[in-house]
């Protein structure tokens, strides 16, 4: 019993990093990026969409413009996030307003 508890809870853990390599809902802004659809004020991912973020100006290494929002190319696994100050996290690296990380 105690290593099943213990083995649900590691899974519980890994489940996260996981899931940020698929696409998630974002908050909608304009029109919604290429494979997504609007669900009142969301924009929500169709099924094999790849991930999208927030657009800031121009996208990062790896993505591509989608209205008011960058989407991964189809080869891209690199997660992205908003650079805030002057560098990005220990282990990211930056992609003009972005940091970016391999999974």
């Amino acid at each position: 019993m105690r290593i099943t508890l213990i083995a649900i809870a590691m899974l519980s853990y890994s489940l996260p990093a996981a899931a940020s390599c698929h696409a998630e809902p974002l908050a909608k802004d304009g029109a919604c990026p290429s494979g997504f659809f609007t669900s009142g004020a969301y924009c929500v991912p169709s099924t094999g969409a790849r991930r999208a973020i927030k657009r800031l100006n121009s996208c990062p290494s790896g993505f591509f413009s989608s209205g008011n929002y960058c989407v991964a190319s189809t080869s891209n696994e690199a997660i992205a996030i908003p650079k805030v100050g002057g560098s990005c996290p220990s282990g990211w690296y930056t992609s003009g307003k972005y940091c970016l990380r391999q999974p």
